[in-house]
């Protein structure tokens, strides 16, 4: 799929609050970056991203990317060490299988919430928020 279809059918303001919504609950962070290019390896260019993004540098070590290359109809979920630590791989396969019968069906947005709203239940519960938290990272869809 063209990358600049696939951004121009999702909700943008509709994620954007979601993401919002769920940090609310949460001293975590979700960041959703869309990859204009194709991958060979999701995981990889995921991890490349969360480093060079410097998600591995929030305060508690806790926040999530769900990061989508869909030229190569590929995405991944990664949690930082705090977050890992917290819930495991097994989460991590949840929230992918979600998210993926979401893609199947060509409805990008709810397979994005899907991962907005998994990743910020586990976050509200592990990462409670924190009174004066500060958001360190944006809020917004980026497209890389």
């Amino acid at each position: 799929m063209k990358t600049r279809h696939f951004i121009h059918h999702l909700d943008h303001p509709r994620l954007e609050a979601a993401i919002r919504q769920a940090e609310l609950r949460t001293s975590g962070e979700i960041v959703v970056i869309v990859h204009h290019r194709p991958v060979k390896d999701a995981v990889a260019a995921a991890r490349a991203e969360f480093v060079r993004r410097r998600l591995h540098q929030t305060s508690r070590r806790n926040a999530v990317l769900l990061y989508v290359a869909p030229e190569s109809q590929a995405f991944a979920i990664l949690g930082d060490e705090g977050v890992h630590r917290e819930c495991g791989a097994a989460f991590w396969s949840e929230v992918a299988a979600g998210m993926q019968e979401s893609f199947r069906r060509g409805d990008h947005t709810a397979a994005l919430l899907t991962g907005i709203e998994r990743a910020g239940a586990l976050l509200a519960e592990k990462f409670p928020a924190i009174p004066g938290d500060l958001n360190e990272l944006p809020d917004r869809i980026i497209e890389e």
